[in-house]
């Protein structure tokens, strides 16, 4: 298995405050995404 290969990103928008991201996962569209800053307060 082979990883130096560059991780595919998702472009999404935050479930918190609308802006554009990138996730490392397909997102369902049933689950809210967050940015990392949003992301950081859900924890």
């Amino acid at each position: 298995m082979s990883f130096d290969r560059e991780r595919e990103m998702f472009d999404t928008k935050c479930g918190d405050c609308g802006n554009d991201c990138q996730v490392p996962f397909k997102p369902k569209e049933d689950r809210p995404v967050y940015c990392r800053e949003c992301f950081q307060n859900h924890r």
